[in-house]
């Protein structure tokens, strides 16, 4: 489903995801409105082609989707799934079991800098789809693509678990704090280990491979409802730290 009209995020190169860095608060418009191709697009990428080979291949080489895609992606699942969000949290799950084999088996900076960079862009963006993509998406799709009050529910509902682990860099602060992973790639690639804190960064990735396998497993029938707030912040947590903060209404 390649779409008719090309639009590259400048911030999604194919070469280095990873420069997406900041652009201070101009950026924070990356998430909506989705434009009706990226909803047309979204809307049958939920319906199963997640689960096809070749795309959940690229998935991983991209570490997910660039921020406007994530959160935009995050934002019909909380509409159209009522937050029974099955399929990220079945993605993030991996995503982030890769990350945390990554961060336990590679020491130096530089392997782990080339363990967590992206190798292939966002597949979204690669596509084509971006703010001015045609579609045909029904009127549901096209409303649910729009309206922010699920996403805003389920960020505020888990809030108290993932605010703490916000790039502080994706907000333009001097505290940076733990990073998400483009921004640690960027200062692995610059040579700033000494203003990464690795040791947390490391704690970080395998709290939120255990949260989100718990998650992931609550929705198997034997295991329904044992699902905790705390797991299902991590959700927003994992995709903060893949594709950076941007986009979240929720994050201040």
């Amino acid at each position: 489903m390649r779409n008719s009209v090309p639009w590259k995020n400048p911030r999604s190169s194919a070469i280095e995801i990873e420069q997406v860095v900041t652009e201070g608060s101009e950026s924070r418009t990356l998430l909506l409105p989705l434009s009706e191709g990226e909803i047309h697009y979204l809307w049958h990428f939920m319906q199963g082609s997640i689960m096809a080979p070749d795309v959940r291949r690229r998935l991983r080489l991209a570490w997910g989707m660039c921020q406007r895609h994530a959160w935009g992606w995050l934002t019909m699942e909380c509409s159209a799934r009522e937050s029974w969000l099955h399929g990220p949290a079945i993605l993030y799950e991996d995503l982030m079991g890769r990350a945390q084999t990554i961060s336990a088996k590679t020491r130096g900076p530089t392997a782990l800098r080339h363990g967590l960079s992206s190798k292939g862009p966002c597949p979204m963006c690669d596509m084509g789809y971006g703010p001015q993509s045609s579609g045909y998406p029904n009127r549901h799709a096209l409303k649910q693509g729009r309206s922010l009050v699920k996403l805003q529910s389920f960020a505020a509902e888990t809030k108290a678990y993932w605010r703490q682990y916000v790039c502080g860099l994706c907000l333009g602060q001097e505290d940076q704090g733990t990073l998400c992973r483009p921004h640690l790639v960027d200062a692995l690639s610059r040579g700033r280990i000494a203003n990464v804190d690795v040791a947390a960064q490391r704690h970080l990735v395998e709290y939120l491979a255990e949260q989100l396998a718990d998650y992931a497993r609550s929705f198997r029938w034997e295991w329904h409802d044992t699902e905790t707030t705390e797991n299902k912040a991590a959700l927003i947590a994992a995709i903060g730290w893949c594709s950076g903060w941007v986009g979240l209404p929720e994050v201040s």
